[in-house]
């Protein structure tokens, strides 16, 4: 069994910004494998289902970015996985617009909700999917950038990396991460 975690936050108000792609990429493999966002349970908004045979929980916590760890750690529990077997989304300004990077374990790199997820975990030690959403313009505030949405030429980039990670999540479990990490990592 495995766990997709999609970092954001939520409500209306930050629908569709930098911070919430996250969100955005299960919403996209919610859509892409039938696996309908029908329950909330773990301070999230989740569904259960397949993908290639394998068992999966998709997971949007709505705890707010920086208190993802609660979620996180309540579904690890839950499901009595450990943090191997989750996939954690989310955003990474220091990658080009729509620029994947796969990881299998890290620092949080600044990332609050990162940060949040190592501490309620207590590890490092869990794979997760950057998806670049560029670097804030010199003289914009970083909370600012990252709760803006993006711009019209950028769309097309966001919908191409939508469809790539939910393409990698499928990998990663049927192929595994070093496959996926081959495939996914290079620049493009």
């Amino acid at each position: 069994m495995r766990i997709i975690i999609g970092l954001g936050n939520p409500t209306k108000k930050y629908q569709a910004t930098r911070h919430n792609i996250g969100w955005d990429a299960i919403t996209r493999i919610s859509d892409d494998y039938r696996i309908p966002l029908d329950f909330k349970k773990h301070k999230a908004i989740c569904g259960s289902g397949y993908i290639e045979g394998e068992k999966v929980i998709l997971a949007q916590p709505i705890t707010y970015m920086n208190l993802s760890g609660e979620s996180v750690r309540e579904l690890v529990d839950y499901y009595k996985v450990s943090p191997e077997d989750i996939i954690v989304i989310y955003d990474d300004i220091s990658l080009d617009v729509g620029q994947l990077r796969i990881r299998k374990k890290g620092s949080a790199g600044g990332h609050n909700g990162i940060k949040s997820i190592i501490n309620h975990l207590g590890t490092m030690d869990f794979p997760r999917i950057k998806i670049g959403v560029g670097d804030k313009p010199i003289d914009w505030d970083l909370a600012d950038y990252v709760l803006s949405r993006f711009h019209d030429e950028e769309e097309e980039q966001i919908r191409e990396a939508l469809k790539d990670a939910s393409n990698a999540c499928k990998m990663m479990i049927t192929s595994g991460i070093e496959e996926a990490m081959n495939v996914y990592n290079r620049k493009k």
